[in-house]
């Protein structure tokens, strides 16, 4: 299964050049906790960056800083770590833990943002898999029962 098969395709994305106000603003409007910092590359957005709820909270607010005079790209300062859309769902998850980070933007081939997967996401897909695994034991005792009559 890969990456790809499960990213969330419909991305917030915003540019280094946006306020964080209007970032705040599309967060809250999307129902999201982050949003994808992109720019335009040959016809395609290429991710540069994540910005979430938190980084708006110890970055901006805590410091005291005036929101109206920060931008997007003032808050993306580390290297972005990414996942291709054909990276194995079990590989990303290794990626994730290693890094430290609980949302990463997905690319194709050519590096364009085709969606982001979050560890929410993850739980979600892996308490789906759990579930189909319980069913397994019960199709067992089933098949054992009739086979197996009891004697």
């Amino acid at each position: 299964m890969s990456i790809g098969q499960f990213c969330n395709r419909e991305t917030v994305i915003v540019r280094n050049t946006d306020s964080i106000v209007a970032a705040a603003k599309l967060m809250r409007q999307s129902h999201v906790g982050s949003v994808v910092v992109v720019e335009d590359v040959g016809g395609f957005v290429k991710p540069v960056g994540v910005v979430t709820d938190r980084d708006l909270v110890l970055e901006v607010l805590a410091a005291e800083l005036d929101p109206e005079t920060v931008t997007i790209g003032d808050l993306v300062s580390y290297a972005l770590v990414t996942a291709h859309e054909d990276d194995g769902i079990w590989e990303t998850i290794q990626r994730m833990r290693i890094k430290g980070i609980r949302r990463m933007p997905v690319v194709d081939a050519q590096g364009a943002l085709v969606g982001i997967i979050a560890v929410d996401d993850l739980l979600e897909i892996l308490a789906a898999e759990l579930g189909e695994v319980a069913k397994v034991m019960a199709r067992e005792q089933i098949r054992e029962e009739k086979t197996r009559p009891p004697v």
